[in-house]
């Protein structure tokens, strides 16, 4: 479980950070005392849950609870204040618990058991993120290739949503000249790149011809196509932007 702390205030932030790693030892949190490192964080994690301090200067707790929606419409958020007057703002978004100070290992546990997405129900998938640079997370963090040319066949597979491509062609978007040795250490990269992760089974080699299985990813792009809301409001016109190939065209 990947856990987002914010609180503008150290202490306390410390104190949260004390009482969710009892309640959740075996979870990775990450804390923040501010709501802008907060939001640069989902560009480089997926989060499962965020415990946001709501009276925070600039940004409050609300409303970057709104934007960690935006960008993962499943993430389970839990604020955590002093005073009990929000508790109708947090309703109105939808908020999985609310915790008043000072927090506690018992008022963490209280909440993780109504969670509104429980986390030990989802099926482990792969997650891609297609809309602005490509990237892909496994358990919330970027997958680490070793090869930048491997991130790239690897989302090309991606943009062709299963569809079995032949060794030739993927060598021909890589390069304009054919590099056959480099090929092959790029797709044994992404093999033990998804391996190494747990993802194994996502990314699949049959002869001269390789894909993905799309039944074992989460993808914005796939989700916009099928019509899912979050997925098009997500969409802001760029898609996998690191690559010159990459063209989307919603349909």
């Amino acid at each position: 479980m990947n856990i987002m702390l914010v609180d503008d205030e150290p202490l306390q932030l410390l104190r949260l950070e004390k009482a969710v790693k009892e309640a959740i030892p075996d979870a990775k949190t990450h804390s923040f005392s501010n709501s802008k490192e907060a939001m640069d964080a989902t560009k480089e994690q997926i989060f499962d849950l965020a415990f946001l301090d709501i009276e925070m200067p600039g940004t409050n707790g609300v409303q970057l609870a709104k934007r960690l929606q935006f960008v993962n419409p499943e993430i389970n958020v839990i604020f955590v204040t002093a005073y009990d007057q929000y508790a109708l703002e947090a309703h109105k978004i939808h908020a999985s618990g609310y915790v008043t100070k000072p927090v506690s290992k018992a008022k963490i546990m209280e909440e993780l058991s109504h969670l509104r997405y429980p986390i030990s129900s989802k099926q482990r998938k792969l997650r891609i993120k297609c809309f602005g640079n490509f990237e892909a997370f496994w358990d919330g963090e970027p997958l680490r290739f070793s090869y930048k040319k491997s991130k790239e066949a690897f989302a090309y597979l991606v943009d062709r949503e299963g569809s079995a491509i032949h060794i030739n062609e993927l060598n021909a978007v890589l390069w304009e000249e054919d590099h056959p040795s480099y090929l092959r250490n790029l797709i044994a990269d992404i093999q033990n790149t998804l391996n190494k992760a747990g993802a194994e089974g996502v990314f699949v080699k049959r002869y001269t011809e390789c894909f993905i299985d799309v039944t074992k990813v989460e993808c914005d792009a796939y989700e916009y196509k099928k019509g899912n809301k979050d997925a098009i409001r997500q969409y802001r016109g760029e898609y996998m932007t690191q690559y010159d190939w990459a063209f989307f065209d919603g349909q």
